[in-house]
Formats: C-alpha cells, sequence, structure tokens
C-alpha cells in the first residue's frame, strides 16, 4: 500500500465528510425552506465526493477496507480534517461563515488538483468543482446578505467570521503525506494558494461591510488527529448504525 497516497486522500476527504455531516444536522431546521434544501443539497454533494475519494483510499489500501469502513469505523484520532469543518451550527451565521472560509479554500484546491499526475484524483477535482462552484456562490451571496443586512444580521455574522478566523491558517498546513505528494507531482501545493485565499475572502468581507480580524495565533491538530470536543459527539451520530450493526449491508 502506498501510505502516503492513502493519507493524502484522507486529508482530502475527511473535510468534505465531516462538513456534509454538519450541515446534514440543519436538514428540516433551516431558516427557511429554500435555505434549508440548499444546505442539505450542499451536504449531498459532499457525500457524494467522499464517496469517490473513499473507493479510491480502498483501492489503494487493498486489503478488505471500503468507502463504508474507512467513512464510519476510525476512531476519532484516525480523522484528519481540519478543525474549521467541525464547528457545530451554532447558528446560521456560523454555518454560512464556515461555509464560506472553507469553500474558497476547497475551489481553489479543486482547481489546482485537476493538474495531478493522478487521474483518479484529478477525475475527480474535476467532476467536484461544478459542485463547489455553487457552494462558493452560495455562501458567498450570504456573507454579502448577513453582512449588508440589517444591524443584527451585521453583528452576527461578524462574530461568526471572528470566532471562526482562528481555524483557517491550518487549510495550509502541510503533513509529511502532503509532502510527499506535492513532492510526486500529486498533491496540491497549498502554501502556493494562501495569498489569493486571503485575499478573496478580505474581497467578499469588505464588500459585505465586514471586517477582517486582526488575529495572529491560529488553532491547529486536526490534521494530525487532534481534535475540538465537537468532533467526538459528531462522529457518535455519523457512525452510530455501523458501530450498532457491525458489517450491516442494505
Amino acid at each position: 500500500m502506498n501510505n502516503n497516497l492513502y493519507n493524502y486522500i484522507l486529508g482530502i476527504a475527511d473535510n468534505s465528510l465531516i462538513l456534509g455531516q454538519r450541515l446534514g444536522e440543519l436538514c428540516g431546521h433551516g431558516p427557511s425552506l429554500e435555505t434549508d434544501i440548499a444546505c442539505t443539497n450542499i451536504s449531498l454533494d459532499f457525500f457524494g465526493q467522499v464517496r469517490s475519494y473513499f473507493q479510491y483510499a480502498a483501492q489503494v489500501a487493498g486489503d478488505d477496507r471500503n468507502e463504508d469502513t474507512i467513512a464510519m469505523m476510525r476512531t476519532e484520532r484516525e480523522y484528519v480534517n481540519v478543525l474549521l469543518v467541525e464547528q457545530p451550527n451554532t447558528d446560521f451565521a456560523y454555518t454560512i461563515a464556515r461555509q464560506f472560509l472553507f469553500d474558497v479554500y476547497h475551489y481553489a484546491f479543486l482547481i489546482e488538483l485537476q493538474n495531478s499526475n493522478d487521474e483518479t484524483l484529478a477525475a475527480i477535482a474535476k467532476k467536484s468543482l461544478k459542485e463547489v462552484s455553487y457552494h462558493l456562490r452560495f455562501s458567498t451571496d450570504w456573507i454579502k446578505r448577513l453582512g449588508d443586512g440589517t444591524e443584527e444580521s451585521h453583528e452576527r455574522i461578524q462574530a461568526a467570521i471572528n470566532d471562526l478566523w482562528t481555524y483557517t491558517d491550518e487549510l495550509f498546513h502541510q503533513t509529511d503525506a502532503d509532502k510527499a505528494m506535492i513532492a510526486e507531482g500529486v498533491g496540491v501545493d497549498t502554501l502556493e494558494l494562501k495569498e489569493g485565499y486571503y485575499k478573496r475572502v478580505a474581497e467578499v468581507l469588505e464588500e459585505a461591510t465586514l471586517q477582517v480580524p486582526d488575529l495572529n495565533y491560529f488553532q491547529k491538530g486536526g490534521k494530525q488527529g487532534i481534535h475540538t470536543e465537537h468532533l467526538g459527539y459528531l462522529l457518535a451520530e455519523l457512525q452510530y448504525m455501523q458501530r450498532a450493526y457491525p458489517n450491516m449491508t442494505w
């Protein structure tokens, strides 16, 4: 098994898995019917991408692992998603701020992943880009609507951006697997995305009459399997059926 490639795939896919689960929690709880359905559809997009990644990861592993066991039978420390995507749906402003801060990165990342030497990863990136471009439009539009809306909506989205900003820098941290795949022309050099990311985020925030947080300390650890308390509760729900009924098939 190519351990670096396997771990690299998990590093991409776990972000979509956990954020997809977070958005799935909103089904039936959105602020309006249209927005509720939109968030649920974005969740389904993420899970569709995750299936492609994990099917490939199982192929790379070459053992009895499959997409379901990889997704739902690991321990908390074995998930390598960034801390940003596991943050809870505190309110609609937090949901949108979290989505926007990830979408700007995710879109730029997939643009580059299309050029991967790994044909499977490149194909998944190309297929996912149409969906993620919609995700980015959706979250960007809502940032502007909330930021330049009422006094309360402005305050709430600014508070959400302020609180979640501390998790943005981890998007660009590179693991050993990341570095190995970059060297082979398979992975994306995320450090090259960083400047453009913060520039684009700042442009949208300015248009939304919001302030870029003045913060020099950033949280990290998710890519090494060190998570916030929120992930454990999320996994308890995500993994329930597989844990309660091992080897269950539909």
